[in-house]
């Protein structure tokens, strides 16, 4: 379990390029590696439960085992007060018996109350390293979203000479051109195509303003 959440850790700490260039996608395999993370830690924690419950069900058994012992050590000396030595040596005997069992029972307590702290420590270890690797997915998720951003804007970027919408643009441009070019070349046909009446009547319409502007002047009437 642990060796796993180890891997777990190595792929996305050093394996991310690899990720790449086998075209899966970094963001989906970084949430997937975050929820088996957590499948680690939930059977780890789970573990831990069970350790614990372990570890106090041993030491109720030791303290049991242990109160015994005082109990006959207590018996032993109340009947020795008593006369009884009989009962003393008996009481004695028990006793002998109930140390051996309470040393056994310490003796797995112990064993268990150590196994105990090691998963807790584990444990702790595990949630550690998760929150910092889920703050390394987040910076990995961003960094990916940005690279794929700017790996379609340039996509975009250099596909946009040969789009279809800019040639139609261009030859809407050409045809204005032309259009104008059109209207250029008309007016300059229309100008060569006056007659020489025309050109006079254009003189007589000028003299005729000359002499309007004489007489306006003349009577006082600018």
């Amino acid at each position: 379990m642990f060796k796993f959440f180890k891997r777990v850790k190595t792929v996305v700490s050093s394996e991310l390029n690899t990720l790449l260039d086998k075209a899966e996608d970094p963001v989906k395999m970084l949430d997937q590696f975050m929820r088996d993370m957590e499948s680690d830690i939930r059977e780890v924690e789970s573990a831990v439960a069970k350790q614990i419950a372990n570890e106090k069900m041993l030491k109720r058994k030791y303290d049991d085992a242990q109160a015994l012992v005082d109990k006959r050590q207590n018996q032993a000396e109340k009947a020795i007060e008593a006369g009884n030595e009989d009962l003393a040596r008996r009481a004695l005997e028990d006793k002998k018996d109930q140390q051996a069992q309470a040393d056994s029972m310490k003796e797995a307590w112990e064993r268990a109350k150590t196994d105990a702290d090691q998963l807790r420590e584990k444990l702790d270890e595990m949630k550690k390293e998760y929150q910092e690797m889920q703050l390394k997915k987040d910076s990995l998720k961003a960094r990916a979203e940005s690279a794929k951003t700017r790996t379609k804007m340039n996509r975009t970027m250099s596909s946009i000479g040969n789009d279809e919408s800019k040639k139609g643009f261009e030859r809407m441009e050409e045809k204005v051109m032309q259009f104008e070019a059109e209207a250029d070349t008309s007016e300059d046909l229309s100008a060569a195509s006056k007659s020489i009446d025309d050109e006079f009547e254009e003189l007589e319409k000028d003299d005729v303003d000359d002499e309007l502007a004489a007489l306006k002047k003349k009577m006082g009437k600018e």
